[in-house]
């Protein structure tokens, strides 16, 4: 028996940095992976595609890893990167994009991300895990966008 958990951020920031450093930063996976926090491996499975192993949480006996692949598009004459859900891998479907906008002497972000993770658990324990995971994926991701940020050059 599973649980699935849905979880979405969408969120906009502005940068110092040029837009051709943001655009080869976030369009290059492994190059802005290392900003995400408890990464285990990222492989690459060819044509765009990634498989993300997060590190194992859990407490006592109960252990959770987070397991997805994603293929990722870039266009640079749009400045829209987009990841879509390989299905089959893992145990949780992610997809998203970024729209990166030049401002000529900064750079604005725009990122969506939705989640739908699949946690072998009953049913009973949705109520219990929901929050906790929800929490879980919403400060990676802040600090996943606080470390681009500084590596950016810091807010506009």
């Amino acid at each position: 028996m599973a649980v699935n958990i849905v979880c979405e951020m969408d969120v906009e920031f502005t940068v110092k940095a040029p837009y051709k450093k943001v655009f080869d930063t976030l369009s290059d996976v492994p190059g802005s992976a290392v900003h995400y926090p408890k990464v285990d491996k990222l492989v690459d499975e060819g044509d765009g595609v990634f498989r993300w192993e997060m590190e194992k949480i859990g407490v006592g006996s109960f252990f959770l890893q987070t397991v997805y692949a994603s293929k990722y598009v870039s266009n640079p004459a749009t400045g829209i990167i987009t990841w879509t859900p390989v299905k089959g891998v893992g145990n949780s479907l992610v997809n998203g994009n970024w729209k990166i906008k030049d401002n000529k002497k900064s750079t604005t972000i725009a990122m969506s991300v939705h989640g739908d993770f699949s946690i072998p658990a009953p049913g009973l324990m949705k109520m219990v895990l929901t929050p906790l995971v929800k929490s879980e994926f919403d400060k990676m991701t802040k600090i996943y966008l606080a470390n681009l940020t500084k590596f950016f050059g810091g807010e506009a």
